[in-house]
């Protein structure tokens, strides 16, 4: 880890790392040093400094290109920068002493419920009543436990609730072939397993487990039977599937309206240059005055145009729509993501909020929604520090657009464990040990408040004194290496703000990939990633 000093550091990020392709927490650990002794890093690339104790972070992810030689970043001291209340600054932070901890840790143990089994949830559902709106986290991408507590949760609200579908944050077209199976339609496969193959896109573990497997089983139960308009769904929110969607798209008019297919192969045949290399044609638009933007914008126009005239399945032609928007939304992505800074990941979270008013329009009056994404998404942004650099997220965008009692935002986390995921973007799976939580974090505080699994519920504010000042909070990406957790893997939070619920999971184990075991060395299995 290279050293701040008076004048200047370099600091050098090896060949693939994580790429702009922006998930969640991937490189901070390379730059808190540096941000800590009052440093501005400046992306070669781009110029552009970057400041802040955790979204510096984030937006330097969106800049670094992966499979290059390597990316050099030069961080100088800024002449105004006020050491000593920059330091402060930090302090306010992650600086809490062990005193406060323990104090705010007697606190947290009178208002939590313990949480044991299914009917432990009762007053999680009581806290959600009426609303339309559930949004589940997690605090990694491949933990078992949260994606099992999830499930639990989900498997109530729909049977007790009726609630009328999941939406992940997978991407939609794979997510579409599970909701096929799910919903039992002509040829979706013979198993959930086999529905689930459709995940061959980095990361596989997030949606292609044993886990997953289990729920999507249990909606195919639960569904069979039923009439269309009672069954559950299943989708993917995300905005990552740029080709599978132009295909599905044209696949869709080839069967439909051949007479509309030359808008949607103009928008392909303008990113086939670019090889279904996202990156590239990423680097494209940022060099060159050029992009795809009115091809893909004139293939959904068309579209939109013209299904109302379409008489097939009303799920296939919202399917079909949907993949439009994703290509348009997707080649905003990906000219965003090179300008650094907030806009891509608000491109990416906006479509994901948009993506799921579509689909509560889509299912009609009374509809229903359960969201499965990170913590990093379903929270609300505005109680942590990413509001500071202008970033939004799915949590607060849905908040905004339904108000607080239709939405429910509901928090995980863990004290210490197991993880699926890998140390850089694309790389092999691997079966992570995960630290004990840094002394004074929200996880070391709920772990001093007794070593069980609790479930905290945020009504009454002034029962939660002490819970309103910003205390580190951890995330685990995709890109995680336990040996940084010093360094990053933490975002300030005022946790009864950012969730209305949390879960607390005190020790937590890997998820199980299907698509292959992951190896206890790091090393990569000679199957993967299509190995079973």
């Amino acid at each position: 880890m290279a050293k701040a000093s008076d004048k200047e550091i370099g600091i050098t990020v090896e060949k693939n790392t994580p790429s702009p392709l922006f998930r969640d927490i991937g490189v901070d650990f390379f730059f808190r040093e540096a941000q800590v002794a009052g440093m501005n890093c400046f992306p070669s690339r781009t110029g552009e400094p970057f400041r802040g104790p955790k979204t510096l972070a984030l937006r330097m992810t969106q800049v670094l290109w992966p499979g290059s030689s390597g990316t050099t970043t030069r961080c100088s001291r800024s002449p105004d920068d006020d050491r000593r209340g920059e330091a402060s600054r930090m302090r306010r932070f992650f600086g809490r002493t062990a005193q406060d901890a323990a104090m705010l840790a007697d606190r947290a143990g009178t208002l939590a419920h313990p949480l044991e089994a299914p009917e432990d949830l009762d007053p999680l559902l009581d806290r959600i009543g009426d609303a339309a709106c559930v949004l589940l986290g997690e605090a990694s991408h491949g933990t078992s436990e949260y994606y099992a507590w999830r499930a639990r949760i989900s498997e109530r609200l729909i049977q007790e609730k009726d609630f009328s579908f999941i939406a992940v944050e997978g991407d939609w077209p794979d997510c579409y072939e599970v909701n096929r199976y799910v919903k039992g339609y002509r040829g979706s496969g013979e198993s959930a397993r086999e529905a689930l193959c459709a995940f061959e896109r980095w990361p596989t573990w997030m949606w292609a487990n044993e886990e997953i497997s289990s729920l999507v089983e249990w909606l195919r139960r639960r569904n069979d039977g039923l009439p269309e308009e009672k069954k559950v769904s299943f989708y993917g929110l995300d905005v990552y599937s740029l080709w599978d969607s132009l295909e599905e798209v044209i696949e869709y008019l080839e069967r439909v309206d051949p007479d509309a297919l030359p808008a949607a192969r103009r928008a392909y045949r303008c990113f086939e240059p670019y090889g279904q290399d996202a990156q590239e044609y990423a680097r494209a638009t940022a060099f060159v005055p050029t992009s795809c933007e009115d091809e893909v914008v004139g293939m959904l126009s068309e579209l939109s145009r013209r299904i109302p005239e379409y008489r097939d399945d009303p799920e296939a032609r919202f399917d079909a729509e949907q993949n439009a928007l994703v290509a348009r939304d997707a080649e905003a992505y990906y000219r965003a993501m090179v300008r650094g800074g907030a806009s891509s990941w608000n491109v990416r979270d906006r479509h994901m909020a948009e993506t799921l008013e579509r689909l509560m329009r889509h299912h009609g009056p009374g509809a229903k929604a359960i969201v499965w994404e990170h913590n990093t998404h379903i929270s609300d942004a505005r109680f942590t520090d990413m509001a500071d650099f202008g970033m939004v997220n799915v949590g607060q965008l849905v908040r905004e657009r339904r108000g607080d009692e239709d939405v429910v935002l509901v928090g995980f986390g863990s004290h210490r464990g197991g993880v699926i995921a890998a140390t850089e973007w694309g790389a092999p799976m691997q079966h992570m040990q995960v630290p004990p939580a840094r002394e004074g974090s929200w996880e070391d505080i709920l772990y001093r408040a007794g070593e069980e699994d609790k479930l905290l519920v945020f009504t009454s504010p002034e029962e939660e004194d002490g819970f309103f000042e910003p205390r580190e909070h951890r995330a685990i990406g995709v890109i995680y290496d336990p040996a940084h957790e010093r360094y990053g893997n933490y975002v300030p939070t005022v946790l009864p703000r950012r969730y209305d619920a949390f879960l607390y999971l005190d020790e937590t184990r890997a998820l199980h990939p299907l698509h292959v075991r992951p190896r206890e060395d790091g090393e990569p299995p000679e199957t993967f990633p299509s190995g079973e």
